[in-house]
């Protein structure tokens, strides 16, 4: 037989029958699940940067919209004004990382400017990492240095497997004075370092030994006690790759 608790039944009910009495013990169980569930959803949740952008209809409007205006400076401007600095930020984000997806690069920049300059932006690690990798597939190197320079400017720091994961970009997109630039700066990086992003970023530079042989001394220097897979001297770029 089942015990109800005294506390959670009113006692006029508890003197009912015992249909009357299941009834408020369920709706009562409901009631303290559904606080539960309110308290839940009210709780710190992740990065904005970080959640997955789902994009509204005015999203979806503005994306085919600016694509249409985007070789007339002055429609695109008045665009700018009349509708995308209209959106809502989850749709803001979410066309911006549509055109990041799609690689074009003009309206990204567009987009990321326009981020910046909103009320309720903060700058993230994520949000200049996105853009970064964009632009590194992209293999545009000034818009980069560009993004660079904001991040730098906002005091944004990344972590180690973020800076391994951007010079990797970088090297894979051919861009390997900006990547050792980068690298460069991972180094300064006052976290200490971590040998997973040395060896994706080692990986990336099999096609190019040299570069690839000055970071695996580094590595060594700081990983005494580890190896290093050097590829067979023969395999062609393609294989390594």
């Amino acid at each position: 037989m089942f015990r109800f608790s005294s506390s959670i039944v009113p006692s006029a009910i508890r003197a009912q029958n015992p249909s009357s009495l299941l009834k408020a013990l369920t709706l009562s169980i409901l009631h303290r699940s559904s606080y539960s569930s309110s308290s839940l959803s009210s709780s710190p949740s992740l990065s904005i940067w970080r959640r997955k952008k789902e994009m509204g209809k005015e999203g979806l409007f503005v994306v085919h919209e600016l694509k249409r205006v985007a070789s007339s400076a002055p429609r695109l401007e008045s665009f700018m004004k009349s509708h995308v600095s209209r959106l809502l930020r989850t749709d803001l984000l979410a066309v911006l990382a549509e055109f990041q997806r799609q690689g074009n690069v003009f309206l990204s920049v567009k987009i990321y400017n326009a981020v910046r300059k909103e009320i309720w932006y903060r700058p993230d690690m994520f949000f200049y990492r996105d853009m970064l990798f964009m632009l590194a597939r992209n293999k545009k190197a000034e818009e980069a240095r560009q993004v660079w320079a904001d991040l730098r400017s906002e005091e944004v720091l990344f972590d180690q497997h973020t800076y391994g994961d951007i010079v990797r970009a970088f090297t894979d997109g051919g861009l390997l004075d900006l990547a050792m630039e980068f690298y460069d700066e991972m180094r300064s990086s006052p976290d200490p370092p971590l040998s997973l992003p040395f060896r994706v970023m080692l990986k990336g530079l099999i096609p190019y030994p040299e570069l690839r042989e000055k970071m695996k001394e580094d590595f060594l220097e700081l990983f005494p006690n580890m190896i290093i897979y050097d590829p067979p001297e023969n395999l062609s770029n393609d294989e390594q790759r």
